[in-house]
């Protein structure tokens, strides 16, 4: 099948970690179909460009979009790109199946506008629950708008052949929009076993971070928003400030960076370092230089349903992780014993569960090993873009012969 896949933020590998549509569109090529992606690139300028990665047709289309934007600067960037991406996907000739991938949901309006003119089926991947996340942080507050959202939300559900959802909690969210379940899939976010691993401790990389080498390492990385619960990290941090054998690393960026640098300053926290975001190599090379590493979010019942990938990556490299969401992520670290859950309103929680790993290392290396088998026996990105072709695959026949 010829498929359009469309996903706003698109990258590969050779740019950042979080390159789950290129996995996926690299498995759909080895199972003989083509994919035609289409997405946004903040670096170039002028009109869309196509070009070819890796046997993967990628149209550029030029837009803006970085965490520091303000609610109103990402909304229109989301119909910036929703309108762009309709034009261009009217477009393409001969295609058989549309993938789109959110966030943000609007991602699904050049889907269902193929659907509904020229009858071409789609799939629907749900990243987060639109719009229930900006609902439960404050970022949409409008009844009118609110309505509206949710009713489009639930017409891309209703008009996608299949629907594929990033954990358990937003298949049921999916699921109670009156979806029948037998048309949603979950397929988690994916570790990578060959990107990520345990091996011995660059030391030439310490001393050029600036870190100290027998210190115990605390590692952050992803995006630095709302959403993420940062204070609360800063808020443990600081019982442990005093600590000179623990350190803390800030990996990325994100609308709370500066917040959090003022705050590190102003409580005098000397042992933090913040750094910006890195390729996929230099990333797995800083993650291995630490002992455990922090998925955290806001302490709000929809962020629960979080597939992180920040989780996915330190399976792989093999370090304990610790969670404060109440949800999956929860069971899973205490089911496969790879880490430990701390309460999300309580800070003092995280510190101290920071200082038991820190003194009892046969422990926490323990914990390490569970990670990294549970990643090479059930996240590998093998197994799951093998499963998510296999959804596809097994609509293929319906597809072709106009069976839906």
């Amino acid at each position: 099948m010829k498929i359009l896949y469309i996903h706003q933020y698109f990258s590969s590998p050779k740019t950042t970690v979080g390159s789950r549509s290129y996995y996926i569109s690299q498995e759909l090529l080895r199972q003989g179909h083509s994919v035609t992606m289409l997405t946004m690139d903040r670096k170039k300028g002028g009109q869309s460009q196509r070009t070819i990665i890796d046997g993967i047709e990628v149209i550029y289309m030029t837009g803006s979009y970085n965490q520091s934007m303000s609610i109103a600067q990402r909304v229109v960037s989301f119909l910036r790109f929703m309108l762009k991406s309709t034009v261009i996907a009217f477009r393409e000739r001969e295609i058989d199946l549309v993938i789109a991938t959110s966030t943000p949901l609007t991602v699904g309006f050049p889907a269902l506008m193929l659907k509904k003119f020229k009858n071409i089926p789609f799939v629907f991947e749900v990243r987060d629950l639109w719009p229930e996340v900006p609902i439960q942080m404050g970022g949409l507050k409008n009844k009118y708008l609110i309505r509206l959202v949710e009713w489009f939300e639930k017409s891309i559900y209703k008009n996608a052949i299949h629907v594929i959802a990033l954990s358990p909690g937003m298949m049921e969210g999916v699921v109670k929009r009156n979806i029948p379940e037998a048309k949603v899939s979950m397929i988690p976010n994916m570790s990578k076993i060959d990107v990520f691993w345990s091996r011995e401790k660059d030391k030439a990389l310490i001393q050029k971070l600036g870190l100290r080498e027998h210190t115990f390492k605390v590692v952050y990385f992803g995006s630095m928003g709302l959403a993420n619960g940062m204070d609360y990290i800063i808020d443990a941090i600081i019982p442990l400030k005093g600590e000179k054998d623990i350190e803390f690393l800030f990996i990325g960026s994100g609308a709370t960076q500066p917040h959090l640098k003022k705050r590190c300053q102003e409580e005098g926290i000397g042992n933090v370092h913040f750094f910006g975001y890195f390729a996929s190599r230099e990333l797995s090379e800083i993650v291995n230089l630490c002992d455990i590493s922090l998925v955290t979010f806001s302490n709000l019942p929809i962020l629960a349903t979080n597939s992180p990938q920040k989780l996915f990556d330190s399976l792989s490299a093999g370090k304990p992780v610790v969670v404060n969401s109440p949800g999956w992520t929860k069971a899973l670290v205490e089911e496969y014993e790879c880490g430990r859950y701390v309460d999300p309103a309580n800070p003092g929680e995280l510190s101290a569960t920071i200082r038991y790993l820190k003194d009892h290392p046969d422990e926490c290396g323990k914990m390490g090993k569970n990670a990294r088998l549970l990643a090479e026996t059930r996240y590998d990105k093998s197994i799951l873009c093998r499963e998510f072709s296999e959804v596809i695959g097994s609509l293929s026949p319906k597809i072709l012969s106009k069976a839906y």
